[in-house]
């Protein structure tokens, strides 16, 4: 009897000792898990700096176009190239204007 009571012995006891192995390992791993979740937030927080300054240049940009429309300068061209707000214009004679063909009275 003694046998198997130090066989249950030892096996409890190697048991033990690889779940204590267990959790030391998840400990490990939950704290790596926590590191890079707070880089992640860290570096989300970074992002929304940087889009609120995107955001404030922006605005001051559309201030400055609805500034310009208010002026009364109707023949310029608004809008920065490669936006999509750019207007290219030809000459007056060519009758051309981005593009597109304007119908002349003849």
């Amino acid at each position: 009897m003694e046998e198997d009571t130090s066989f249950f012995e030892k096996e409890r006891d190697r048991l033990t000792a690889e779940i204590t192995s267990g959790f030391e390992e998840l400990l490990s791993s939950s704290n790596g898990l926590n590191r890079k979740l707070e880089e992640v937030l860290g570096m989300t927080r970074e992002y929304e700096t940087i889009a609120s300054l995107w955001q404030s240049f922006h605005e001051l940009m559309r201030g400055h176009r609805d500034e310009d429309e208010n002026s009364g300068e109707a023949d310029q061209p608004h809008g920065l190239p490669g936006t999509g707000g750019h207007v290219l214009t030809g000459s007056k004679s060519s009758g051309v204007t981005a593009g597109h063909e304007e119908q002349q009275d003849s």
